[in-house]
């Protein structure tokens, strides 16, 4: 017998709801005008970035601390998490005035810590180790089982699951007509598996499509390799959905529940972020954007149909906008970064500048020193272009008046160093 086999029911989501309506009001479920001609579609976006602590994540939390004895509770809890879950945590041990210890990685953003601090107030601590939630989730589960302490999974345990699975119960009380499709966000698959089984339950022609960041794919190798599998390496960027290795108990229900799974690659999702701030005046974090961010690449499935993203969270740090740029115009081809020998000789870089740049184009960077006793000097050049298709032109003017250069965007040792 698997142990690890554990569906939620609609009845346990039902209660969880009731559990959760003591400090949660159902957040809106809206169609989207701008994703909706985007993809000749009905767009709807479930706004859980309008949550209180500005994620899902307190449903989870507060179910199940909730479930606890009032001697667990006594004596203390403790979570591990990037941030979102975190929030949930200490909102829930602020609410109910019992004391929590909150374990989260050092690389989080400074925003997130911030706000779990103001979250828990006194009834919290803060313990940064590790450079990825794995590392801290262990440290988390060792200091709760030397001190006697409740552990709060962030995903990997059934009330947790219950409780994210009230979002899919909001979304079916919010709409009349079905729903064709639901794009949900994986990190560790709490959400994805808590909704999918009530949505699944309810409306069973409704295809869950879970999404997660291309550095961090863990579900779908759960899936591809028939049991959770931890991940050498995962890129921290999407730093909500940044998970090595995949629940245990939620891998058994999102085999399960889910339709698909749809890799992005971060820069689609920096560009979504940026798109729903210019367009729909929505700020989402990378984790909180990455189900919107998937309709690109299931667009001719979903032309016509109903449609729904679950939106999934909004903390991100104003400081992080410059790369969350960077990165959705490396992705969209529309930045391009070159080293180019130039003669040493007066005024080589005007003419460059006159013979190479297009009148679209932006010179981003230049950097250019002289070189002493040497006919040739390296200069690292940014250039911006108008459109990806301005590209090959570009290359084109280069090759033609004999530059020599190399191109670095897919040179990722030398453009890490250099960019």
């Amino acid at each position: 017998m698997n142990t690890n086999k554990y569906i939620p029911t609609t009845e346990a989501i039902d209660h969880a709801a009731t559990v959760l309506s003591e400090i949660l009001e159902p957040t809106p479920f809206v169609k989207n005008n701008n994703l909706s001609d985007i993809y000749d579609a009905e767009v709807y976006l479930k706004r859980e970035d309008l949550q209180m602590v500005r994620s899902y994540k307190i449903r989870g939390a507060y179910n199940k601390i909730r479930s606890l004895s009032a001697e667990s509770l006594e004596n203390g809890i403790v979570c591990a998490s990037a941030g979102n879950h975190a929030q949930g945590v200490a909102f829930s041990c602020s609410k109910l005035q019992i004391m929590g210890s909150i374990f989260m990685p050092v690389t989080t953003p400074k925003q997130k810590i911030e706000q779990v601090r103001m979250f828990g107030r006194e009834f919290i601590e803060i313990v940064l180790t590790g450079d990825t939630f794995d590392a801290a989730n262990s440290a988390a589960i060792k200091y709760a089982n030397e001190n006697g302490k409740t552990f709060i999974p962030p995903f990997d345990d059934p009330k947790v699951m219950e409780g994210q699975g009230t979002i899919g119960r909001e979304i079916l009380n919010q709409t009349s007509a079905p729903l064709d499709y639901i794009f949900v966000p994986i990190g560790g698959g709490g959400l994805a598996s808590g909704l999918g089984s009530y949505i699944k339950a309810m409306s069973p022609q409704t295809k869950i499509i879970g999404v997660e960041p291309g550095g961090a794919p863990c579900m779908k190798a759960a899936i591809e390799n028939g049991c959770p599998v931890e991940l050498e390496e995962i890129d921290k960027f999407v730093d909500g959905a940044a998970v090595k290795k995949a629940g245990a108990m939620t891998y058994e229900v999102c085999k399960e529940v889910l339709d698909d799974i749809v890799i992005v690659p971060e820069g689609a999702v920096c560009t979504m972020i940026i798109q729903m701030y210019n367009k729909s005046a929505i700020v989402v974090e990378p984790a909180g954007a990455l189900a919107t961010a998937a309709l690109r690449f299931y667009a001719d499935k979903i032309k016509g149909k109903r449609v729904a993203c679950i939106v999934s969270g909004s903390n991100n740090d104003i400081t992080r906008m410059e790369e969350i740029r960077e990165k959705s115009l490396l992705y969209e081809g529309l930045k391009h970064y070159f080293i180019v020998e130039f003669p040493q000789k007066p005024g080589v870089i005007v003419s460059f500048i006159n013979n190479v740049i297009g009148p679209s184009d932006d010179l981003v960077l230049i950097q250019y020193m002289k070189k002493t006793n040497k006919n040739f000097g390296p200069a690292l050049i940014g250039i911006e272009l108008a459109s990806k298709d301005d590209f090959e032109p570009l290359i084109a003017r280069m090759d033609a008046i004999g530059i020599k250069y190399e191109y670095i965007n897919e040179n990722n040792q030398l453009f890490e160093i250099l960019i």
